[in-house]
């Protein structure tokens, strides 16, 4: 495999270089993304979505490390750790407690980050060459069903994210959602 960037990412590696918006396949449905670092591309995402801060966010990237800058997971014992590697990569989103530093931009409210590792090859592609996760909200305009494919998001959001052309997996629901400590279900898969 070369080092090249394939030309169908660069689009929305510039993108999110940008702070600007993401549209991407998923397991199920379109995301929408940026890079969760980026204060300003986030709160362009909440606005866009209408999507209250305090609900937190997901971040979605291609392995468990990129994600341990954000999670504090000495939190979490051997049992707990192997129950979500036995998941992972795939469609369940695990609830960890956060690390003090990251951003309330990301956590909202809570103490705790929603993180997915994608099995998507596509997504998993995106966060190896852009090296960092992204963030992960569905891709639907609030009221709207989330996107299935392009056309839909182009049809929603118009030339106001850059987009990630691909198939979604083949899952009819969105990711599981899953508290880490507990094991308490918060969304059905």
């Amino acid at each position: 495999m070369s080092n090249e960037i394939p030309s169908s990412f660069d689009e929305v590696i510039t993108a999110l270089k940008e702070e600007k918006i993401i549209a991407y396949p998923t397991e199920a449905v379109f995301g929408l993304g940026c890079d969760p670092d980026s204060e300003n591309a986030v709160q362009e995402l909440l606005a866009l979505k209408n999507r209250p801060w305090e609900k937190g966010l997901i971040l979605i990237a291609d392995n468990y490390e990129r994600l341990c800058s954000y999670i504090d997971d000495d939190q979490l014992n051997d049992m707990q750790k192997e129950t979500i590697f036995s998941f992972w990569p795939g469609p369940v989103t695990w609830v960890i407690p956060a690390k003090k530093t990251t951003a309330k931009w990301l956590t909202g409210q809570f103490s705790s980050l929603a993180v997915r590792v994608t099995d998507h090859p596509l997504i998993k592609q995106l966060c190896a060459l852009y090296e960092k996760p992204l963030v992960s909200t569905s891709a639907n305009l609030s009221g709207l069903e989330p996107c299935r494919s392009v056309e839909e998001v182009r049809r929603q959001f118009g030339n106001r994210v850059s987009i990630l052309e691909g198939e979604v997996g083949g899952r009819k629901k969105p990711s599981e959602i899953r508290d880490a400590l507990t094991g308490k279900l918060y969304r059905q898969g």
